[in-house]
């Protein structure tokens, strides 16, 4: 008898594969065309058979995808901690940094381009700047969970500030992190293929760019399938090190099922 977990899992991969089936039988039933809708069948064949020219361009957006996703998460732990642990950090930079957030980062990358020219710089920058904001958010919050009481009694025991920010306040802050970890790679993915469609040669946000232009649908969707399954890896790859790191925080899955 399978475990809960196994079902889990089989009704996952069972949901997954019916909407790709539904997906192919409407295309087919109603008859709409390659360009507006292609079927996955064709999705996978273009997988298949261009994966020779696709793959090198996979390699460029995830590399540029994870150098970003790294200086940003870098970047906002530090924010994070600063703002997290200090009242005047909060209220001076706080404000700047949701300002900044709101920015549309497409209005970005033609600076990013001016300051450094059309490449992977800019798509890294904007990965970078889009994944900073999260973590921070989730990094101060996490550091302002801990109650003020524990820290009078620490206080009281003989604990100097930094002794209570590294042995309470960061590890209770971990469930936080992890959590802005899995929303950042997906920005991070999103920043990447932006900056690619506006000023880079390489990537598959070039692939689909260039594709687009061609009326090539078909190819279009295939970059948006690697950019899904790409996405979905690192954020399991988020996941598994989160249990991993900060088990003894769980009482349930990402689902809400029981572990």
């Amino acid at each position: 008898m399978l475990s809960p977990r196994a079902r889990q899992r089989l009704l996952s991969a069972s949901a997954l594969v019916g909407f790709f089936l539904l997906w192919e039988l409407a295309c087919v039933a109603t008859g709409v065309s390659d360009l507006i809708l292609p079927r996955p069948s064709q999705i996978l064949h273009v997988l298949v058979e261009k994966m020779p020219l696709l793959w090198p361009h996979t390699v460029q957006t995830l590399y540029t995808t994870l150098v970003g996703f790294a200086l940003g998460v870098a970047v906002g732990i530090l924010l994070g901690l600063l703002i997290g642990s200090s009242r005047t950090a909060y209220d001076v930079a706080y404000p700047l940094l949701v300002g900044f957030s709101s920015i549309p980062k497409v209005a970005v990358v033609p600076i990013f381009v001016v300051w450094f020219g059309a490449g992977t710089v800019p798509a890294i920058l904007t990965s970078l700047v889009i994944s900073i904001f999260p973590v921070v958010v989730n990094v101060a919050t996490g550091l302002a969970s801990t109650e003020p009481e524990l820290e009078d009694v620490l206080r009281v025991l003989g604990a100097k500030k930094r002794d209570i920010l590294w042995n309470v306040a960061l590890p209770r802050a971990l469930p936080y992190l992890f959590a802005s970890l899995k929303i950042a790679i997906t920005l991070a993915f999103v920043g990447t293929v932006l900056a690619e469609t506006v000023a880079a040669n390489k990537g598959i946000g070039t692939v689909m760019m260039l594709a687009s232009g061609n009326f090539d649908v078909p190819m279009v969707f295939a970059g948006l399938l690697i950019l899904a399954v790409l996405g979905v890896a690192l954020y399991a790859l988020s996941s598994l090190v989160e249990r991993r790191m900060t088990g003894w925080a769980q009482r349930k899955t990402d689902l809400g099922m029981a572990s």
